[in-house]
């Protein structure tokens, strides 16, 4: 008998002790970090309401509940009584139902009608029908990606409950190793921006945070084939961990999959969506510039397969001797502060991914406060000296300025953004402005991408602030659905729409103008002195949009120079990077503060100058790493 099946052999005896003897348990096994018990009397685990809890306790384990299929009530007359206990206004579109799971997936535009008052509702069904509730929110707007990805984990349920039964046994396994050290080694990301890339390692476990690509006209991969990460074996990772989706950190994790890595990828459930998105994209991106695809599209279905979301908050083991929460970051829709508790009680690392101190349109300010913290691994994108940035009324009225101008002048304001976080921040601002008639309604053309992403917003209003998330429940107030946003989705209608003698404006990818949409827009636009440029979005050294930015007056456009005659801007206080100031806040009123601080994901000068200050301002240990470089903790 394996130790982890002597351990459940434990787990289950202590549940037969707490559980009363009219309730049935038939099997207790792992699902990755979860233990589910099967049980025939689910009726009468939701009727005891805190007998859940009371195991949870007992056992340090999350815990999920789940009924044998013979006990089930037939699905057609289960859906009757469902939508005979949920109130009509929390607007259930479907009902889908799972019997190797017995669990029930309820969709609604209001899950909060559907859960009930502390889950009261949810449990009466349970009790009604015996299945076990799950609810997710039906998007205000239709989201091929939510919908995909939704669909596949359904019908690749057998598949992942296998994945989640070995990951499990994977997690709860006894130590190898009675060492205890930490150590952090960097495979991209230092003194550069962009291929975020780190290994976190223990005496038993190895976990990769972070994946990503270097933003660029050729793009640069992380040093994946050192020994620490897959140069010894892509199995050897215990674990990826995913701080956000954002191409420049989670590119390259299909990648993984290709080369024999089969673990988890722990994220949050948005992060998980927009990795789909956004990785397929990179994918067809690279086929549509003749550039090598990185890997095959099927990987991206793997890494989608793979991964176990988790709620903010939430600790979760990952590891035999190491314990995963992942808080708000505050810079894009699902982005984590990821916190690592190691051993018991040894070292506690986190690394911030990228962050926004202050609350903006749509999110709330990254989470700063940990029950420990030894080493913070710390962005520093925009660390330099002289890296303070407007704050967020400036930055708007310095746009609505752009748009009446813009509209006196029936010029175009073309935006090159990344398709997460800056477009649907400039929505929210667009939409309040249109509608309080600070400046004329204009069309606003938005390429597909974004118009997808926006639409993934819609499906996670809880990863939102309340004011924004509100406005989401109800269709004459969602501010992404203005009559004036028109979603765009191939280059012969953007050079249409480009001639136009009209005042609009173009949200397109990518924000650094590498290649993408962005570059049909700005061929047809450039010519004209009536038009603008504004970035409002980080420019990374080797990219078009930084040499546009440092003044070049014309442009290679397809092996063609193009004039730039059209006015060229940077609006700084719309980056969801927290600028030299929210990065310094973010440290000074960490708590606990940490003893160390790793100083990456900014160029040489950004990194080197936020060192030194934190060094000599709150005296702690700072350094700026180069790639390939290991620190050991303990």
């Amino acid at each position: 008998m394996s130790t982890v099946d002597k351990q459940l052999e434990d787990v289950r005896a202590t549940i037969d002790e707490e559980v009363p003897n009219r309730i049935s348990v038939t099997d207790v096994t792992y699902e990755g970090p979860e233990l589910v018990i099967y049980t025939r009397d689910p009726k009468e685990f939701a009727t005891d309401d805190d007998l859940v809890r009371r195991l949870a306790s007992k056992l340090r384990k999350r815990i999920t509940v789940r009924p044998d299929p013979d006990v089930l009530t037939r699905p057609e007359s289960a859906r009757e009584e469902i939508r005979d206990i949920i109130p009509e206004d929390a607007a259930v579109s479907d009902i889908q139902f799972l019997a190797d799971t017995g669990e029930v997936v309820i969709h609604a535009r209001k899950p909060g009608r559907v859960i009930g008052r502390r889950g009261e509702t949810l449990r009466e069904i349970t009790r009604a029908v015996g299945w076990t509730p799950e609810v997710v929110r039906t998007p205000a707007i239709d989201s091929p990606t939510v919908a995909n990805v939704r669909t596949f984990l359904t019908q690749e349920r057998d598949d992942r409950r296998d994945i989640l039964e070995r990951v499990g046994r994977q997690i709860h396994r006894d130590p190898m190793s009675s060492d205890e050290w930490v150590r952090v080694t960097t495979l991209g990301g230092c003194k550069e921006v962009g291929r975020a890339a780190y290994i976190i390692s223990t005496a038993d476990t190895r976990i990769l945070v972070d994946c990503g690509d270097k933003p660029g006209e050729r793009s640069e991969q992380p040093y994946l084939d050192v020994p620490e990460a897959i140069g010894s074996g892509a199995t050897s990772l215990d674990a990826v961990v995913l701080t956000h989706a954002h191409l420049d950190h989670a590119a390259l994790v299909p990648l993984l999959y290709e080369n024999g890595y089969d673990g988890p990828v722990y994220c949050t459930e948005p992060t998980r969506d927009l990795l789909g998105l956004l990785t397929l994209d990179y994918v067809d991106s690279a086929a549509r510039t003749g550039r090598q695809r990185p890997y095959d599209t099927e990987m991206v279905r793997e890494a989608v397969k793979h991964c176990i979301p988790l709620e903010y908050g939430d600790v979760t083991d990952i590891a035999p001797d190491v314990k995963l929460t992942l808080h708000n970051a505050g810079h894009v829709l699902g982005s984590s502060v990821v916190h690592f508790h190691i051993g018991d009680g040894l070292y506690n690392v986190a690394f911030s991914g990228d962050i926004h101190y202050d609350n903006t349109r749509l999110l709330d300010g990254a989470v700063n406060e940990f029950p420990r913290v030894e080493t913070l691994v710390l962005e520093s994108t925009y660390g330099g000296r002289n890296d303070y940035q407007t704050d967020q009324g400036d930055s708007e009225r310095k746009f609505k300025e752009r748009l009446q101008d813009a509209a006196e002048r029936d010029g175009t304001v073309l935006v090159p953004t990344d398709a997460v976080g800056r477009p649907q921040e400039l929505l929210v601002v667009i939409e309040e402005l249109m509608r309080s008639d600070d400046v004329p309604e204009m069309p606003v053309y938005i390429d597909d991408i974004i118009w997808e992403a926006t639409a993934v917003h819609t499906s996670y209003p809880e990863f939102l602030r309340d004011g924004v998330a509100d406005r989401l429940h109800d269709d004459d107030e969602n501010p992404f659905l203005a009559d004036q946003f028109t979603p765009v989705s191939d280059d012969e209608e953007r050079r249409e729409l480009a001639e136009r003698d009209e005042a609009s404006v173009v949200l397109s990818t990518p924000g650094m103008c590498t290649p993408g949409p962005v570059r049909t827009w700005l061929e047809a636009l450039a010519p004209d002195p009536d038009n603008t440029l504004t970035f409002v979005d980080y420019q990374a050294r080797g990219t078009l949009g930084n040499r546009i930015q440092s003044g070049r007056d014309s442009v290679s456009l397809d092996g063609e120079s193009v004039p730039l005659e059209l006015h060229v801007e940077t609006i700084d206080g719309f980056s969801g990077h927290a600028d030299r100031q929210g990065l310094e806040n973010f440290v000074k009123t960490m708590h606990p503060r940490p003893e160390k601080v790793l100083c990456v994901d900014g160029d040489q000068s950004a990194t080197q100058d936020l060192s030194s200050s934190l060094y000599h301002d709150y005296n702690l240990r700072t350094f700026t790493p180069q790639n390939l470089e290991t620190f050991r903790f303990i």
